[in-house]
């Protein structure tokens, strides 16, 4: 009876073990699930330096930083055996830097990131990351040279939504409406490149995210499918979201979900044979 009871709490403790594991990194997999971008911006100026790391990512190491500009996938180092350190572009300059950044490591692979680089005088600051159902989000206009005039309009999937005196536009409580393409102009400045606000439900698994929506440039049209990048100049046409396929972290986050399961098996096992007194 007592080792009966001794198994019993064994049990308990194991199965509250292996269930805190899965909330961890479920919960992990949620918050560090992409790449870091420093400046933590999607736009960039031509010329800027800009890092993107994988350090530390689900508390891995070993990922690699790739990289898709113009339909061709790369390391975003220039060596292979330094590909995975961060990747550091010193002046950016949009044709070969503008496009979709993720980790990898094998069959673990990060969600994506889009990186434009501009070489006009305005970009828009928006986060890199999906934003909360809920949550406020701020949007600013960045000017290349300093200007007293901040007079700015903010614009979403090309339809005017805001002016601010402030060249900043504050989003509270943000729903899945507020998903979209946002750009800013400012009189004598010019506009801005558009970026994707991403707006992620809060009962949304991580592993469900589907890609940024592409922008088409005219140029582009003619030798490559969409990217997930523009170069500002050229005339844009509105973008599908693409179909999506299951990703490897479906596969990853299915497989830390059911091993535990499978582990419990036994140990039920050893429990009813106890219970039978057959042990």
């Amino acid at each position: 009876m007592e080792v009966t009871s001794l198994c019993i709490r064994l049990l308990m403790t194991v199965l509250c073990l292996l269930v805190a594991q899965v909330d961890f990194s479920y919960s992990q997999k949620a918050d560090a699930s992409f790449p870091q971008v420093f400046p933590n911006r999607q736009q960039h100026f031509e010329y800027e330096s800009i890092v993107v790391s994988c350090e530390g990512l689900e508390g891995l190491t070993g990922w690699r930083v790739m990289r898709k500009i113009k339909g061709v996938i790369t390391t975003c180092s220039s060596t292979w055996s330094t590909s995975t350190e961060h990747c550091k572009i010193n002046n950016a300059f949009p044709a070969s830097d503008s496009g979709e950044y993720w980790c990898e490591m094998g069959v673990p692979k990060s969600n994506t990131v889009n990186i434009t680089v501009t070489d006009g005088s305005l970009i828009l600051e928006s986060p890199v990351f999906p934003v909360m159902e809920g949550e406020a989000v701020t949007l600013s206009c960045r000017q290349k040279q300093t200007s007293t005039n901040l007079t700015t309009q903010f614009f979403k999937d090309g339809h005017f939504m805001e002016k601010s005196y402030t060249g900043i536009m504050t989003i509270h409580n943000v729903s899945q409406s507020f998903e979209g393409l946002y750009k800013c102009s400012i009189s004598g400045a010019g506009e801005s490149p558009e970026s994707w606000l991403a707006v992620r439900d809060t009962l949304m698994s991580p592993s469900s995210f589907q890609p940024l929506p592409s922008l088409r440039t005219v140029s582009e049209e003619a030798n490559v499918a969409a990217t997930y990048a523009v170069v500002t100049k050229p005339r844009r046409e509105r973008a599908v979201p693409p179909e999506t396929c299951p990703s490897s972290d479906d596969a990853f986050l299915i497989l830390r979900t059911v091993l535990p399961l499978v582990m419990m098996a036994p140990l039920l096992l050893l429990l009813g044979l106890l219970h039978c007194g057959r042990l």
